[in-house]
């Protein structure tokens, strides 16, 4: 009764909306208050390399100290009053991001964490919306129309029901799959420290958003934008093109019909807008810029324990011999295999594009498509930490409704995925504060981690409706 009472308010979006945006001010403000008097800061690193980048970027120095090196300046003689952002060593992302920030350089120290708490709380916005006027009203009509089943009375969600939802039902669902992102621990501990990942998720969402309600223009614009920012979804346009070819998955012209006027025009489109960013960038900022935002991604060898299960081979053969060839006489197969991105992204690749044509041949699918392609791109990713969740934890409000499971079954997958990390991190406390020489049994929970989630997403895949 009293945990009903505590919740009862929440049941109006406005009223989560609300609570969401008055956690993530009052962080901000701790956080503020916290790292002026605590050495173990709140804010992440990230956030002071975002910051440092945004003041060079905007302080260019004397001469060719500082200074933005692309063709621009060197070939048409132009005189771009901007600075390189990479001048701060670790700052590997995009300059549009450190431009987004340049307000923590010139107004307030904690601007960009209150635009990234904003981004959240928009993202939210729209996976309401999604809700309530495309994917509820689509999961109520198409079980509406599907005769009941002995499993019926097992079942939990929208779709389980004979008749369709009513306009109200529909928004407390709404409501309550929303704020299971609006009221994340995860979620908005990461953006009120510093963290960029909830631009890249709205940049995600209004991608989607465009590609449930047919605008595919926007889409495929949306998609080359996301695609700038960070290069993963990138992924999501294979299930995109596949919704848009229409053809039937297992048909013997299913593979023609993936190419035709509407696909070429969204690849087209996609292509050229992120093709125009990155000419741009690079005319402005030259090599630097491909070199820390995309080509440090290929050969980048992170040694340090995370969930990858290619951590430990690169343990191994790490440092490696920058200044060498990868083909040189000094360096063994072995070695040159840990070092080959291939290794990690053939698989990885592989099974995220292949996801993404199975599941995305019908346009309402493509939530659960593009949520079935980011697991497994971050499962099989060469580097993968707890930042990396909250890729495809964006998209689970919107494919709940479409999940044919127990409560029984519901709470195993949360369990089972919550005691994976809890099996692991245990582990990398020993090593990480305690010291101990324990690389070995590290990488082998992680294995049975990444085992265990591709359990999970299996039987996810299987209770999907």
């Amino acid at each position: 009764m009293i945990l009903a009472s505590l919740l009862r308010p929440l049941r109006s979006f406005r009223c989560v909306l609300l609570f969401s945006i008055l956690i993530r001010i009052g962080l901000i403000i701790y956080s503020e208050w916290h790292d002026s008097r605590s050495v173990v800061k709140y804010t992440d690193i990230d956030y002071r390399v975002f910051s440092d980048a945004a003041h060079f970027l905007l302080n260019p120095g004397p001469e060719n100290e500082n200074v933005a090196q692309g063709p621009l300046k060197s070939l048409l003689g132009w005189k771009i009053s901007l600075g390189n952002p990479y001048t701060r060593e670790t700052y590997r992302y995009t300059p549009l991001l450190a431009l987004l920030v340049s307000p923590n350089d010139w107004s307030h120290p904690s601007f960009g964490k209150y635009l990234f708490a904003l981004c959240d709380i928009v993202n939210g916005i729209l996976i309401y919306k999604l809700l309530v006027n495309v994917i509820l009203p689509s999961s109520s009509h198409n079980a509406a129309s599907q005769p009941p089943n002995k499993t019926e009375k097992h079942a939990s969600g929208p779709q389980h029901k004979r008749d369709e939802l009513s306009r109200t039902e529909i928004e407390a669902l709404a409501t309550t799959f929303s704020a299971i992102h609006l009221l994340n621990p995860m979620v908005f501990s990461i953006s009120t420290r510093g963290s960029s990942e909830s631009v890249l998720s709205l940049f995600v969402l209004m991608t989607l958003y465009a590609s449930l309600t047919k605008r595919w223009d926007a889409a495929a614009i949306m998609l080359g934008v996301s695609t700038h920012w960070k290069i993963y979804p990138v992924v999501y346009g294979v299930a995109c093109v596949s919704a848009l070819s229409g053809g039937s998955v297992g048909s013997t012209s299913w593979h023609l019909s993936l190419v035709n006027q509407k696909t070429i025009r969204f690849a087209l489109l996609s292509a050229f807008t992120f093709g125009i960013l990155n000419v741009v960038c690079f005319l402005i900022w030259g090599h630097p810029f491909l070199e820390e935002t995309y080509l440090y991604h290929l050969h980048r060898l992170d040694h340090r324990h995370n969930f990858s299960p290619y951590f430990y081979f690169t343990y191994l053969t790490y440092p490696p011999l920058v200044k060498q060839p990868l083909d040189s006489e000094s360096l063994s197969s072995w070695n040159q295999l840990m070092r080959s991105p291939l290794t990690s992204f053939v698989p990885q690749m592989t099974l995220a594009l292949g996801a993404g044509l199975y599941y995305g041949h019908r346009i309402d699918d493509l939530p659960f498509a593009w949520f079935v392609q980011t697991v497994v791109f971050v499962n099989f990713n060469k580097v993968c930490t707890s930042q990396y969740f909250l890729w495809y934890l964006l998209l689970l409000p919107l494919i709940l409704p479409r999940f044919h499971v127990s409560r029984r079954q519901a709470f195993t997958y949360v369990g089972v995925w919550i005691a994976l990390q809890a099996f692991w991190l245990g582990e990398a406390y020993r090593l990480e504060f305690l010291g101990e020489d324990v690389f070995l049994s590290l990488w082998m929970r992680g294995l049975v981690y990444v085992l265990g989630n591709c359990w999970v997403l299996v039987e996810l895949m299987k209770a999907y409706s």
